[in-house]
């Protein structure tokens, strides 16, 4: 049989939109596919069990099933008669919803610790958090942020890459080859075994064994000129952070809690801890 343009056109306006609500409804059964999962645990789902649920064929699940997969969705088989598919709880985690009390606390928590190696990491997770709350919560939230007030004084920061080199060595349990100013501003050039980043107010401090002087010491991260991580791991911890770290109360200048962080450069009121910093190690020589 020969359609007219007519014909057709009315053809494909009645198709298109089944062709268009067969993707939707697909669309949807993937998301509650991983959500049934999620629910299911470590017990886990057969597909069998999904076709039924779903009230698709047992070949549309494996498909749907392979599509999460390949969309880098963590799955997971068991074998066995009790097997079936799980989903790496480990891997994914279900939406988040905070309160403004619990998003202005999260915000004022981040700001009491700012670090150069963990300033990006901390906007980030904040962008997040103000990215999925409700705009009246956000302001409620803002609210409750305006009305705190933190102590901070101007310190030294290290240079950014030099601080996360140091920070990656620190993390991943390797020897660094550094260049370090001591108060004497004479330079020299070691390899040291890292153990912690101790933040204070007077600047950051690295605790580590040193091959040149063969004992322990804490270097101040500012001075460091150069840092290079070896392949090499370092020995067990020697220099504990609690010989390090001696708090007590400063009074300092104040700054505002900003909550806003709308703008791509966006400060969320991050400031630094209020501690004292006592080295009872040698620094650096």
């Amino acid at each position: 049989m020969v359609l007219t343009r007519a014909q057709r056109s009315r053809r494909l306006r009645t198709v298109r939109p089944q062709v268009y609500a067969q993707a939707m409804n697909r669309i949807d059964r993937l998301y509650a596919l991983v959500e049934e999962l999620r629910a299911a645990g470590p017990r886990g789902r057969t597909a069998a069990r999904l076709a039924e649920h779903f009230e698709v064929s047992v070949r549309t699940i494996e498909r749907d099933l392979s599509a999460l997969g390949q969309a880098g969705v963590p799955l997971a088989t068991k074998q066995g008669r009790t097997g079936g598919y799980t989903l790496d709880r480990s891997m994914s985690l279900p939406p988040l919803n905070f309160t403004p009390r619990e998003a202005a606390a999260i915000a004022v928590a981040l700001s009491r610790n700012e670090h150069v190696l963990f300033t990006r990491d901390a906007r980030s997770a904040m962008q997040k958090i103000v990215a999925a709350m409700p705009e009246r919560a956000l302001e409620e939230a803002r609210g409750a942020a305006e009305k705190v007030r933190l102590l901070v004084q101007p310190v030294p920061d290290p240079d950014a890459e030099i601080a996360e080199t140091i920070w990656s060595a620190v993390r991943d349990n390797h020897v660094l080859r550094v260049r370090y100013v001591d108060v004497g501003g004479l330079e020299t050039e070691r390899e040291i075994e890292p153990q912690h980043v101790v933040v204070g107010p007077n600047g950051s401090y690295l605790t580590a064994f040193c091959h040149l002087r063969h004992d322990d010491r804490v270097f101040r991260m500012d001075r460091i000129t150069e840092a290079e991580r070896t392949p090499s791991p370092p020995r067990p911890q020697r220099v504990a952070p609690e010989t390090v770290v001696d708090g007590h109360e400063t009074k300092l200048p104040e700054k505002s809690l900003n909550f806003d962080i709308s703008s791509s450069n966006s400060d969320i009121g991050l400031s630094r801890v209020v501690e004292t910093l006592g080295a009872t190690r040698r620094l650096g020589g």
